[in-house]
């Protein structure tokens, strides 16, 4: 965690990014580290525990990160979670909480009460078309040779 909060630190101090760094650690190793670089890179996703889940899987070879701990220096938004939860990680340690964020300008409580509304409802506009011809790409999956489940 120590870690984690000390790139947090040195991502704000060089200028770099925000205010967020993430470790992931595998049998007591830390595989690969990540620090947010979203205006650096003008990246949105780049959050650093996406960063860092990327860097983890590169490192590892793999999609999925079973037994291994993030610990990041804050609360992960509901993007950086989503990833985790992909990525399978076992466990996450954080810092600072999302109110703490909050306070210092990095608010996601709309994105939580966004994704409770029905798609109708939302902010964004979702509309859903063809889904027949969307279909395809699913039933040839189904039929693939090359598919991995997940």
């Amino acid at each position: 965690m120590q870690q984690a909060i000390a790139l947090a630190t040195e991502n704000v101090t060089s200028g770099r990014g925000g205010p967020f760094g993430a470790v992931i650690v595998k049998d007591g190793k830390v595989i690969a580290t990540g620090t947010n670089q979203v205006t650096g890179l003008n990246d949105p996703t780049a959050h650093a525990e996406v960063v860092a889940v990327r860097n983890a899987c590169a490192a590892l070879g793999t999609f999925q990160l079973e037994g291994c701990e993030v610990y990041t220096s804050c609360e992960p938004c509901p993007m950086c979670l989503a990833a985790i939860y992909w990525s399978r990680c076992s466990v996450i340690f954080y810092g600072n909480n999302a109110a703490d964020a909050a306070k210092v300008g990095f608010d996601d409580s709309f994105l939580y009460e966004e994704v409770k509304k029905p798609l109708e409802e939302r902010t964004i506009p979702i509309v859903r078309l063809l889904p027949d011809e969307a279909w395809v790409s699913f039933a040839a999956w189904e039929k693939s040779p090359f598919k991995v489940d997940y």
